[in-house]
């Protein structure tokens, strides 16, 4: 196996970092460095912006500005590793891109929310500003490898294809609830699988 850069884990929206739970003791077993801090959502009420700026503010406390990294996020976690790339030229250090569950074009279940206070929710709406912002960058990501994990019967990002990048490897798996996209067995196989691909 070559060497494998550090993977920061992002969790999503009403998660912590323990919703990797079932991944990070098989990154114990091989011997993969991560970094998996909590983020303060807010119950949806912070920017995904702002979830962006802590998370440059962790990243480089922990690694600094050049050590070569990976991004994994579940859920909202895929939208803050993306915008994170792109911001703050992580593209440039970052090797792989894996998201799961990601809303990257937007649910239908975020569609309801209304902005104030819930500025995180309504920035995954379908076609909002901040996605097609991130659309209109995305060749920042040229030089990554991207992976996309989804279900079609994801009922929290909504239709459950949506999750995946207009490129990149996408692979759809068999589960029922978003959170097992994390916590299936056979599921977290198939990610570690990438991770040491």
């Amino acid at each position: 196996m070559e060497k494998i850069n550090p993977i920061i884990l992002i969790h999503g929206l009403w998660n912590t970092s323990s919703i990797f739970s079932s991944i990070t003791p098989k990154l114990d077993d091989i011997g993969i460095e991560y970094f998996a801090p909590t983020l303060e959502h807010s119950y949806g009420m912070t920017s995904i912006i702002d979830l962006t700026n802590k998370l440059n503010e962790l990243i480089l406390e922990k690694y600094g500005l050049e050590k070569e990294i990976d991004i994994l996020g579940f859920s909202m976690g895929g939208i803050i590793g993306r915008h994170w790339l792109q911001k703050y030229n992580g593209y440039k250090r970052t090797r792989r891109l894996i998201s799961i569950g990601s809303p990257h074009k937007g649910t239908l279940t975020a569609q309801l929310i209304p902005k104030y206070p819930f500025k995180g929710i309504s920035e995954m709406k379908i076609r909002s500003k901040f996605l097609r912002g991130l659309a209109n960058n995305d060749f920042f990501l040229n030089e990554i490898e991207c992976i996309n994990f989804f279900t079609y019967w994801d009922l929290m990002v909504f239709p459950g294809w949506w999750t995946n990048l207009n490129f990149g490897k996408k692979i759809s798996v068999k589960v029922y609830k978003h959170r097992n996209l994390v916590r299936n067995k056979s599921v977290v196989d198939k990610i570690i699988n990438e991770i040491v691909m």
